[in-house]
């Protein structure tokens, strides 16, 4: 996960909830996984069968933090995955922007070093890291009011479609990360998605083994 802080205005017009800021600053955050066996909670053996087609790729979600009445999440600019089918598949129900494009990941040594790049059309979007993290360096959870809990802490979605604004909800444990030192080598990617990026700043990153089960409810809309 890396978290890059950005020009607050600007990220506000391609947003249509409100942009939440930590300390005055916004943040733009890419999440690089890869989602495995995703299926219906119901169904069992035919529904695993019928899923596996798009129940594992890769994604990389460029996600920012926004605010709707009371209630904190996050709201996606842009996912980019590893399965075509995938991109048609959630995009309709869920009004997610799911884009096709190539990915490559390592992410399983932090302490050898991690990296991954994703292209699609004319852009790139590659970064790496040093074999700089301990070998004993363990996962830990964020400090409360801290900007790890806000970056991480998050488990409404809120989209917007077609002038339809809604939103789902997702359940899994809380995070356990280490913090990472990255180097981002291309970024042009997001630059030609949004010019304004070619200003952001990687304010920090974050490595997880991730969970054994995620959950996600079904989506919900909102009223104009």
């Amino acid at each position: 996960m890396l978290h890059f802080a950005v020009d607050a205005e600007a990220l506000q017009r391609e947003v249509p909830f409100v942009v939440e800021r930590f300390d005055g600053q916004a943040f733009v955050s890419l999440v690089c996984f890869t989602l495995t066996d995703m299926r219906p909670h119901r169904g069992g053996t035919l529904a695993k069968v019928l899923f596996r087609p798009v129940g594992t790729h890769r994604y990389l979600n460029v996600r920012t933090y926004v605010r709707h009445g009371e209630e904190t999440g996050v709201f996606f600019l842009a996912e980019w995955l590893s399965s075509r089918l995938a991109t048609w598949f959630g995009a309709m129900p869920f009004g997610l922007p799911f884009r096709f494009g190539r990915l490559d990941y390592s992410h399983e040594n932090p302490a050898e070093g991690v990296h991954g790049c994703v292209q699609a059309g004319e852009g790139r979007f590659a970064y790496r890291s040093l074999p700089t993290a301990r070998e004993d360096a363990r996962p830990t959870g964020s400090a409360p009011e801290s900007l790890d809990e806000f970056l991480l802490e998050r488990y409404t979605a809120f989209t917007a479609r077609h002038g339809r604004r809604g939103f789902f909800r997702v359940w899994h444990p809380t995070w356990q990360v280490q913090r990472m030192e990255l180097q981002v080598e291309d970024r042009s990617l997001l630059v030609n998605a949004w010019p304004w990026f070619r200003s952001a700043e990687l304010a920090m990153a974050h490595h997880s083994r991730g969970f054994d089960e995620v959950w996600m409810g079904w989506p919900h809309g909102l009223p104009l």
